[in-house]
């Protein structure tokens, strides 16, 4: 099978590359086949009123700017004052999120994406299959480290 390689004198134009590759295709494929045997998206639309409800009722915290997404995709915009929403600066917001935020989650069992990059964003995407309760923790470990954050904003970044 390998001679005609070895000689240097033919290719193998197969084109295929990761990208395209019958493996990866046939993978998605059978990914798609099991989301829609199992009603994954079926989960996830009955699931996003509800994570809508709960995630927007952080709204009580005065760092919580916004709340925005849909499905199990959702972002909560941290700003310095929710009543102006007057953003956070460059350095509070890296202060903030990397050093505040981060932590708490973190220390409470939360891994999530902390983007300190132009609006300050805390971006939650849970798995397609979890159900209401999983976003109710969510939200639950949400409140706590958003309420520590606010309250070290509050007290003074540390110089």
């Amino acid at each position: 099978v390998a001679e005609p390689f070895l000689t240097g004198k033919n290719d193998y134009l197969h084109g295929i590359t990761f990208g395209g590759h019958p493996v990866g295709s046939a993978i998605a494929l059978k990914a798609i086949e099991i989301m829609e045997r199992e009603n994954v998206l079926d989960n996830v639309r009955a699931n996003e009123p509800k994570a809508l409800e709960l995630l927007n009722g952080l709204d009580d915290i005065p760092i919580v700017g916004d709340v925005r997404g849909m499905g199990h995709f959702f972002a909560i915009e941290v700003v310095k004052d929710q009543e102006t929403r007057e953003a956070l600066t460059e350095e509070e917001a890296g202060w903030l999120l990397k050093d505040v935020l981060s932590d708490k989650l973190y220390e409470d069992g939360m891994i999530c994406r902390l983007d300190d990059r132009s609006e300050p964003i805390v971006q939650i995407a849970p798995p397609l299959v979890a159900d209401v309760g999983l976003f109710e923790e969510i939200t639950a470990i949400l409140r706590d480290g958003l309420t520590h954050a606010a309250e070290k904003l509050a007290a003074g970044k540390p110089a």
